[in-house]
């Protein structure tokens, strides 16, 4: 019986990529302020520095990936000095603009009348700065205490830990394949993949369920068959590995 329903944040209860792009305008725009040199550095550009930095620092804090990516772009105009100031700049803007998918309080509601919800996360996004406090009886931050990243199984151990029940009777609900799908099933969870882009699901694994939009989640739930570990072959098909979101 499924007790405990938990949520990744990001693209999953929260539309991150607005917010984003809506800091780093907001970080082109006191650039070009601060120096002329500036005038012909890009959105494109500074968006692109997430990606050039993350391979290297994968494992690193999320608010770290990104304080590097911003010293590269910074780096681009000669204001390497100023990363602090602009680093809060685009953190303040960033985290004003994120707020949840529309989707997602309704179902929270709806889901709250039936089991306990939690919030476990890799990135920044803390539930009180994003437009979702108190919605959750427990939050789980990677790199709190030591705490390793997902796929990392710690991260899913320390879920089951502070949930109080058996990771049998957890979902975990996300976005991504590997991170939501393949590694809590590995850690005894069950999962159901958010593929809000009906994207092709990868060969190999079948998830618990699998939804376009959390309006179904509350249904689906209701609707699960009971946990059987012959259902999935956890050993192939992890399709494709995406990075974390670019907070």
């Amino acid at each position: 019986m499924l007790t405990t329903v938990v949520f990744d944040a990001d693209e999953t209860l929260l539309d991150l990529r607005p917010a984003v792009t809506g800091g780093l305008v907001a970080v082109l725009d006191e650039m070009r302020r601060r120096t002329p040199d500036a005038a012909g550095v890009t959105l494109a550009e500074l968006e692109s520095d997430w990606g050039a930095v993350f391979g290297e620092l994968s494992a690193a804090p999320v608010m770290e990936i990104r304080r590097a990516a911003l010293a590269r772009s910074l780096a681009r105009a000669g204001l390497g000095d100023h990363l602090d100031e602009i680093a809060d700049l685009f953190f303040a803007r960033r985290f004003a603009l994120t707020r949840p998918f529309p989707d997602v309080p309704p179902a929270l509601v709806a889901l709250r009348r039936r089991y306990t919800l939690g919030f476990a996360t890799n990135g920044n996004s803390r539930a009180e700065r994003c437009g979702l406090a108190g919605e959750f009886a427990f939050e789980v931050y990677a790199h709190e205490n030591g705490l390793p990243k997902k796929p990392a199984p710690e991260f899913y151990a320390a879920v089951v830990e502070v949930a109080g029940v058996p990771a049998e009777q957890i979902v975990y609900v996300g976005d991504s394949w590997e991170h939501d799908v393949v590694a809590p099933r590995r850690a005894g969870l069950r999962s159901v993949w958010l593929n809000r882009h009906g994207l092709p699901r990868p060969a190999g694994l079948i998830p618990d369920a699998e939804v376009s939009t959390l309006a179904e989640l509350p249904t689906v739930l209701s609707d699960l068959p009971a946990a059987s570990s012959d259902r999935v072959d956890l050993g192939i098909g992890l399709g494709r590995g995406w990075t974390d979101s670019p907070a």
